[in-house]
């Protein structure tokens, strides 16, 4: 039970030091108030002298107050017990048992205190009924008095122990909420990390497998020795889709990582001018590497949220990098489907296929996240006919929503959830990217 006591210094002081300052003072009171009272009665110095060690004792005794309280209790009790009969001086030695008594209560202690109360109250009730008429020292009310003025110590005990346990309550409280914070930080920094890393990943793949294949097939030309027309023709023609791809990837790039230049610049959820609406400027870049990339669209295009714009696009062209770098394909077939519920991409290539038994890469992993962000899915495999194909499905409506790329009010922008948040029905068939994926890409063929 700690009391409110402080160091010179401003701060609290520690248990042991409140306890002593607790008993000094305590001492100080009797003692002085004794010696107040010596000078209106006398009474033999042995008298006196037993009287001041049972002060000592029973003030003495308050410095381990809060180790034995019930103890502490009992000795200023007996202390009182014998010191109010044998001296004739009557000092304030109760002040200690009333001390200790609070403090059992407010340790816990509750029916030892009651218990204690009720042991004094009935000891001086029977003293005082067992004096013979005309020689009582305390009279009917006093003892009324006496039995309230226990109770209140008791029932004081018990209020400071309460308050004490809800501050402690309190504070294991705010304690849990400064941790569930910072967890949530860490989280959201992770998941903010991972958003980043899939957006660069994405971006600077694709662009510079297509530069890697655009400069290949220029060095291979030129290697053959054509006419200096045909040779410039061909550097030109190289150089020019290197420029474009390699500006193109500048330009998401720095979309990509504006978010961190500044705390206070709000997360842009997709970079500037990437959607569905530029398949076509992806399929010619995928052309330009020498791939024959056929398109087909059916059903009524809608608008999409950018986030799930952005998302679409990525898949297409996380794919096309894939059959790009490893597929050794010549055709690619992208089909997009616009359903009444759902986008649908369907990217298709008749090149060798991923080996079997072979982990599925950090690209598709990352694909299927993205998917999966949305209540969507996504699958990847190959394909029946040879090839490699790539399955997504990106709902137009979210849970709980009856517009197309439309979200509940009140509820935040689906692009600003972090990847993997979300709370997804369908069940893709690749497995969300982990920190041991890092290498996915050097031990898988996609």
């Amino acid at each position: 039970m700690p009391l409110p006591l402080r160091s010179p210094g401003g701060g609290r002081l520690s248990p042991r030091a409140a306890d002593a300052v607790v008993a000094g003072v305590v001492l100080l009171v009797v003692a002085v108030w004794t010696l107040v009272s010596a000078r209106y009665a006398s009474e033999p110095a042995v008298r006196t002298l037993l009287g001041w060690v049972l002060i000592l004792i029973g003030c003495g005794a308050l410095y381990f107050r809060r180790l034995h309280p019930v103890a502490v209790s009992v000795v200023t009790l007996l202390a009182c017990v014998v010191y109010y009969p044998l001296s004739a001086q009557d000092g304030p030695l109760m002040i200690a048992f009333a001390v200790a008594l609070y403090t059992t209560a407010a340790e816990g202690r509750f029916a030892a205190a009651v218990a204690l109360a009720a042991v004094t109250l009935l000891a001086v009730g029977l003293g005082e009924i067992r004096q013979r008429p005309g020689h009582r020292q305390i009279d009917d009310t006093s003892l009324v008095m006496l039995a309230g003025w226990l109770i209140s110590l008791v029932a004081v005990g018990r209020a400071q122990r309460t308050r004490i346990a809800y501050l402690h309550e309190v504070e294991q409280r705010a304690l849990a909420a400064e941790r569930e914070q910072e967890a949530r930080a860490r989280q959201s920094a992770t998941e903010e990390r991972l958003r980043i890393a899939r957006e660069v990943h994405d971006v600077l793949g694709h662009s510079i497998s297509l530069i890697n294949v655009q400069s290949g097939a220029a060095l291979h030309r030129l290697g053959k020795g054509p006419a200096p027309e045909a040779g410039l023709a061909t550097a030109t023609e190289a150089l020019e889709a290197v420029k474009a791809t390699s500006k193109d990837a500048l330009r998401e790039l720095r979309a990509t990582l504006g978010v961190l230049r500044g705390a206070d610049e709000p997360t842009p959820t997709a970079p500037s001018a990437s959607g569905l609406a530029l398949l076509g400027d992806l399929a010619a870049r995928a052309r330009s590497a020498g791939l024959d990339v056929r398109t087909d669209v059916t059903g009524t295009p809608v608008p999409l949220p950018p986030p799930v714009d952005l998302a679409a696009y990525r898949i297409v062209q996380e794919s096309l990098t894939n059959v790009t770098r490893h597929a050794g394909a010549r055709t690619v077939r992208i089909t997009l489907d616009w359903g009444t519920d759902a986008v649908r991409l369907r990217i298709a290539d008749d090149g060798e296929g991923a080996p079997e038994g072979r982990p599925l890469g950090s690209g598709i992993r990352g694909m299927a996240e993205r998917a999966r962000a949305f209540g969507g899915e996504l699958t990847a495999r190959n394909g029946d006919d040879g090839g490699f194909l790539v399955s997504a499905r990106l709902p137009l409506t979210r849970p709980g929503t009856t517009e197309p790329g439309t979200s509940e009010p009140g509820t935040a922008d689906p692009g600003a959830a972090a990847p993997g948040t979300a709370h997804s029905p369908f069940k893709p068939t690749t497995p969300a990217p982990t920190a041991s994926d890092s290498d996915a890409s050097e031990r898988d063929p996609r």
